[in-house]
């Protein structure tokens, strides 16, 4: 069951939605409708949701406040659906954690479309972390740094961008090619010898050469 909170002091619109939802047969939907925003945050600490729907334009607090509020709360999907048509609170909303706007009005059909987009984003992004977490290895990709059994990795530039490359496709082969295009501070003119030894660098700091096959004529590949 998918469960949300939509927050829209429309109640004539909200009961359409709602209506909607709730009939749909590719998944059962659950939607709790508030028009009080200050209500709709303590709810929200109350009760568990997968998604809120959220209006710009509410009463004793502007929808912007309320997206910052959420956010800061809780990392929970949101969808912008207003009226308001200035480019300038699409931007802010995006910018403080909404994760979609939609411009009023919309057909309904579009709302869900976007409420299935958004939710397998954020089950897509609940899947990496889970797997990242189930591994040896630690990638803080804010930070530029990754541990290996707890233990940080004193990395170049280039070395940290290979094996940050190689943990995201753990498991599979990377080709030499591949690493050099899809690796920023690698320079496209580096040669495959180039690359040959910045791998074995990175195998002489995990202290475990096994953790990086050399697929024979393509590339490497990373193993738990």
């Amino acid at each position: 069951m998918i469960r949300i909170l939509m927050i829209e002091d429309d109640l004539e619109l909200a009961e359409i939605l709602t209506e909607f939802l709730e009939q749909l047969k590719q998944e059962e939907i659950q939607v709790e409708t508030e028009d009080d925003p200050f209500k709709a945050l303590s709810i929200l600490k109350l009760k568990e949701f997968d998604l809120v729907i959220l209006d710009l334009t509410l009463p004793g607090m502007d929808g912007l406040e309320v997206c910052e509020e959420i956010r800061k709360r809780q990392n929970i999907p949101i969808i912008i659906s207003s009226a308001r048509s200035d480019v300038t609170d699409k931007v802010t909303a995006l910018e403080l954690g909404a994760d979609d706007y939609l411009p009023k009005p919309y057909d309904p059909r579009e709302l869900e479309a976007r409420i299935y987009s958004v939710l397998r984003r954020y089950e897509a992004k609940a899947a990496e972390v889970a797997q990242q977490s189930s591994s040896d290895f630690k990638l803080d990709e804010a930070a530029m740094q990754i541990t290996y059994k707890g233990r940080p990795l004193d990395l170049t530039n280039a070395e940290y961008g290979i094996l940050a490359y190689m943990i995201k496709k753990e498991g599979m082969v990377v080709s030499r090619e591949d690493i050099i295009h899809n690796v920023s501070a690698i320079n496209e003119d580096s040669s495959n010898k180039s690359i040959d030894v910045m791998v074995g660098r990175i195998r002489s700091k995990l202290g475990d050469k096994s953790l990086i096959e050399s697929a024979r004529g393509i590339g490497y590949k990373l193993v738990k």
